[in-house]
């Protein structure tokens, strides 16, 4: 089995993994035999790889063989409720005002369609529809005084969509084509309220949303009512462009680990947008948090017009070890410094693997101290950040050929040993060395397995 590396998932950070599958599905007079089984994802690495697990927990249901991801809340009655979707109808039928009653006392979100038929072609779209969007039920009439329940007008024009939510803007209709796909978008825009706060139980249908680009607000909670009216009237303009979300700064469980994650400090209000996390670049609100400020900067946001902000640490005033310390303020100069090879471990304080490393990656930087054309450095990932240092787990290793600072850097994924590293290095190097002769350095160096002509 190759080297492991610990993953560092989306935020908020959840710490158990589990991969949950159906290995076997068969049904029986409507009944549905179910398998479950979980892995360790930092034991099962290849299993890991093959699903392209990106974060924990990761939840997988097979149907048939077909892998489908589960992005809802991580509680017992959320994963039920998608599993029972998933392996049930995609529509179900409402053909009396009791059932239309208990929907609309039960669901908290239902999308009902007015069709003048159950079966056919707009039943068929709905359906389609309803396997794009897990999270919410679909419900299909043809009978008017259900469609009243419903707040739809009897005598409107079939087919009729509506969007019921119990909270603010109880009533999305749609007026776009009976497309599944359209469809879709519509629910994925509308089913969160203008301003959605983060909690463990909403953050999946924040960050597995469509919509992938966010404006959220840190606010105390003793602070919050003064910015949440305004945050709610500013959000209107960019329904289905934007997410707007609100963190409580002072929240333990979800609004520290996120404003740590954004690099936030103190209590003071702050308003950052924020593209997601494929490249998580965020971009930070200037000045005074006015309605128009924040119209004006989520207009910024969505016409790529604002500067992204990086974390760094200050810049060492020594840096004369084997092993040269980067932030993200000296990335530039020292790693894409066209005159150098440079080796880059992007790790963090508390991983395992990083620890482990360590001593490693010492020693090599020591045999290879002598080549002037090659640098070995790290950075802590979790408190620098650079457009052109991404990891997707820690540790992540970069190499970064001299005069080919512009393409994309190679990454490490050998065994982290001494000799693999340096191989590494010897492939992939623009400039070419060879090791000053040393006595004391020819025998470490043999001792770890390098074979290098001294």
């Amino acid at each position: 089995m190759g080297s492991t590396r610990t993953s560092h998932p989306s935020f908020p950070v959840l710490l158990l993994f589990l991969l949950a599958t159906a290995a076997h599905l068969a049904v029986h007079h409507n009944q549905t035999d179910l398998a479950l089984a979980k892995a360790d994802a930092t034991e099962e690495t290849d299993l890991a790889q093959r699903y392209d697990v990106q974060g924990f927990p990761t939840i997988i249901l097979f149907i048939d063989g077909v892998p489908k991801d589960y992005n809802g809340a991580r509680t017992k009655d959320a994963i039920v409720d998608w599993i029972n979707k998933k392996l049930g109808p995609a529509v179900q039928d409402v053909t009396s005002v009791h059932e239309a009653e208990r929907i609309l006392t039960g669901d908290d979100k239902a999308v009902i369609a007015f069709l003048d038929t159950l079966t056919g072609a707009h039943s068929d779209e709905l359906a389609a529809a309803s396997r794009l969007e897990d999270s919410i039920n679909f419900y299909q009439t043809s009978i008017p005084d259900v469609a009243k329940l419903f707040h739809i007008d009897p005598a409107a024009k079939r087919p009729s969509i509506v969007l019921l939510k119990k909270e603010e803007e109880k009533l999305t209709f749609y007026d776009g084509k009976f497309k599944a796909s359209a469809i879709a978008d519509f629910v994925s825009a509308n089913k969160l309220p203008l301003v959605t706060t983060l909690t463990q139980e909403t953050s999946p249908s924040i960050f597995g949303n469509a919509i992938k680009k966010q404006i959220l607000l840190f606010a105390v909670a003793s602070e919050s009512s003064k910015f949440l009216s305004i945050f709610k009237e500013a959000a209107k303009p960019f329904k289905g462009k934007l997410l707007f979300v609100f963190v409580e700064r002072d929240n333990d469980e979800v609004g520290e680990p996120v404003a740590n994650y954004f690099g936030l400090t103190g209590q003071e209000t702050t308003v950052l947008a924020y593209t997601g996390n494929e490249d998580a670049r965020k971009f930070f609100l200037d000045g005074e948090v006015s309605l128009e400020a924040i119209k004006d900067f989520a207009e910024g946001f969505l016409e790529d017009k604002l500067t992204p902000f990086y974390k760094s640490e200050p810049v060492p005033e020594s840096n004369d070890g084997d092993v040269k310390i980067v932030v993200g303020k000296s990335l530039d100069v020292i790693v894409l410094d066209e005159s150098k090879d440079v080796l880059l471990e992007i790790y963090a304080p508390w991983c395992g693997h990083c620890q482990s490393l360590e001593p490693t990656y010492n020693k090599l930087a020591k045999h290879l101290s002598g080549v002037d054309s090659l640098v070995i450095a790290k950075m802590d990932g979790t408190t620098n950040e650079h457009p052109r240092a991404k990891s997707d787990g820690y540790p992540t290793i970069l190499f970064y050929p001299a005069g080919k600072k512009s393409f994309e850097p190679v990454t490490f994924e050998g065994e982290r040993t001494v000799v693999d590293m340096y191989r590494f290095i010897k492939k992939h190097a623009s400039i070419p060395f060879k090791l000053k002769r040393q006595e004391s350095r020819r025998e470490s160096i043999q001792t770890d397995g390098v074979k290098d002509e001294l």
